[in-house]
């Protein structure tokens, strides 16, 4: 049986080796990711492998394509990546969390100005892409016949240059698309950044990655909400309680003011305007908004 003072040995002596690509569009949410954990990253001369100072952590920075494969083979233990190159690359990994930033959309997309209009009228016609994988499984789903031309970069000029009929591309803004007159005919997919992991972890891994999620969780959480102080009219405050039900309850303090209570709660961002109307409609006043840094639940 290993003590408890072996199995923390064991840990200090562990590293969690982390990938994140190392250009693109997901470096930036990641590193911001881990900042906001608290882990302090460096990278100056473009490394390509680091330690954290103040956690047990190894990051490499690696090509976004090659991040699932290296997690899969236990060059990487987990890593950050788009889920949409998870589901193109079919490697065996675990996915473990989704991350909230790098939302895109994997689509279809075809000239405005020609006869193409919908994923039926793709039958018989030429798809130029860089997932291949993803779209033939789509297009299998969907029973069209249309070949699959596969390149990397540049998906957009295809129909330009006669290389293919339409495109299945990444689209986050549109304004790609729109600066080469193409037009979404169809979503095939919706994409995040996602955590994804080795499958055979050792529990001393499980263990600080169970420390990374903590932390990602209670950033997350902060994100999504806001914290509210304001003033209520006692007579008011059982309504406006029910508006503003917090992680358990409200906090409710009185004012030197007589008939009058500071109220304290967390709004979900989702909901911030509608509630914050209601509470004006009940006579709050006063209401203050203030970002959350972290939320610990």
């Amino acid at each position: 049986m290993v003590s408890l003072f072996s199995f923390k040995h064991k840990i200090m002596n562990e590293t969690l080796k982390i990938a994140i690509q190392k250009s693109g569009r997901l470096y930036e949410g990641s590193m911001l990711l881990l900042k906001e954990c608290g882990i302090e990253v460096g990278n100056g001369n473009n490394q390509l492998r680091v330690l954290a100072s103040n956690f047990p952590a190894e990051i490499f920075f690696l090509r976004d394509d090659d991040i699932p494969e290296y997690v899969q083979d236990a060059v990487a233990d987990i890593g950050f990546i788009g889920e949409n190159v998870v589901k193109e690359k079919k490697k065996t990994v675990d996915t473990v969390e989704k991350l909230g930033f790098g939302k895109c959309r994997l689509s279809i997309a075809v000239t405005k100005s020609g006869s193409l209009k919908t994923i039926d009228d793709l039958n018989g016609k030429k798809i130029a892409t860089s997932y291949p994988e993803i779209l033939s499984q789509y297009l299998q789903q969907k029973n069209i016949a249309a070949s699959i031309h596969e390149i990397s970069g540049s998906v957009e000029i295809a129909p330009r240059i006669g290389l293919a009929d339409a495109i299945c591309d990444l689209v986050s803004s549109g304004s790609t698309l729109f600066s080469n007159e193409l037009v979404e005919i169809e979503t095939i997919l919706s994409s995040e950044a996602i955590l994804i992991s080795n499958k055979k972890l050792s529990v001393e891994k499980k263990f600080i990655l169970d420390s990374l999620l903590f932390r990602i969780r209670a950033v997350r959480k902060a994100r999504n909400n806001k914290y509210v102080l304001l003033n209520a009219p006692n007579d008011k405050i059982d309504t406006i309680t029910k508006l503003l039900p917090g992680m358990k309850s409200p906090t409710i303090l009185p004012l030197a003011e007589s008939g009058w209570s500071s109220i304290h709660s967390v709004i979900n961002e989702a909901d911030f305007w509608n509630v914050i109307e209601q509470l004006k409609a009940n006579g709050a006043q006063g209401i203050l908004i203030i970002p959350i840094e972290k939320m610990i639940i």
